[in-house]
């Protein structure tokens, strides 16, 4: 399947993402640890994630998951450019739905993710990536800019200075490289069967699962809200998010699972 996002949108080899942590019911958790796996639609017609991820409030764990071989370029060599505009909306919509889950989203890199591809990483909340992976938003190379959030989000993963040279350059980066510059949270190195990012990315997401599914729902509200306002307004935003979490039975919850000493049952309640 091919996907194109962005000016480019190349995801090729293996781009998973990951998202962590609704609800703890047991109901229709299929695999270990409450992991569904389904098919991450990447491109802007088959948003796979959305109704499910945002729909089933049994997942504690959602696993997206697309083989991509890039964008078809001659295909959009032939779009007029009314449609080149309507492919980018669509193209950012659905990124921007990606951005806007409400729980917590993991991109594992295992291969390349270049233009829409590094833009819907982006997106997610954590970024993980094989050494030898290859990320860069590359438009300028075809004349264009990054026009499905990578102006906007690479700037503020890694600053503007920085951001404006990879995109002024087009440049390429591995991942030891984007670890350096803040683009990636982990770098690996990539194993045999070309899944090593894939398979620290479900560690961090074994890591989020025995916590407070609300409270994290709310923390990265509260987080996501606050980097887009001054201090004193985000202070308040975290008051009003810690306010929502004093009512819940998962707070009691886990008050008496640590008088009693044991493992905390939450219900996202």
């Amino acid at each position: 399947m091919a996907a194109s996002l962005g000016g480019l949108g190349l995801l090729q080899g293996r781009v998973r993402l990951a998202a962590a942590a609704a609800a703890a019911s047991p109901l229709n958790r299929p695999g270990p640890r409450g992991l569904v796996r389904g098919g991450a639609a990447c491109s802007p017609t088959g948003r796979g994630y959305s109704s499910e991820a945002k729909g089933e409030e049994e997942l504690r764990v959602r696993y997206l998951d697309e083989e991509n071989q890039g964008a078809d370029l001659q295909e959009r060599a032939k779009m007029h450019s009314s449609e080149v505009s309507s492919f980018v909306s669509k193209a950012r919509a659905t990124i921007n739905e990606m951005a806007n889950l409400p729980v917590p989203t993991i991109a594992a890199i295992d291969g390349i993710a270049l233009g829409g591809g590094l833009e819907l990483a982006l997106a997610c909340d954590i970024r993980v990536a094989a050494s030898s992976a290859k990320m860069g938003l590359v438009e300028t190379k075809l004349a264009i800019i990054p026009g499905a959030g990578g102006t906007q989000r690479l700037p503020r993963t890694i600053g503007v200075s920085l951001a404006k040279e990879l995109i002024f350059s087009a440049r390429i980066v591995d991942g030891e490289e984007a670890k350096s510059i803040g683009l990636i949270s982990h770098v690996v190195e990539q194993n045999e069967s070309g899944d090593a990012a894939y398979r620290r990315a479900l560690a961090l997401a074994q890591e989020f699962l025995p916590q407070g599914p609300l409270a994290i729902r709310v923390a990265k509200l509260a987080i996501n809200q606050g980097m887009e306002v001054d201090l004193v307004t985000a202070l308040a935003i975290e008051e009003a998010c810690y306010a929502q979490t004093i009512p819940t039975k998962d707070r009691i919850e886990g008050l008496l699972a640590f008088k009693e000493k044991r493992p905390p049952r939450y219900k996202g309640e």
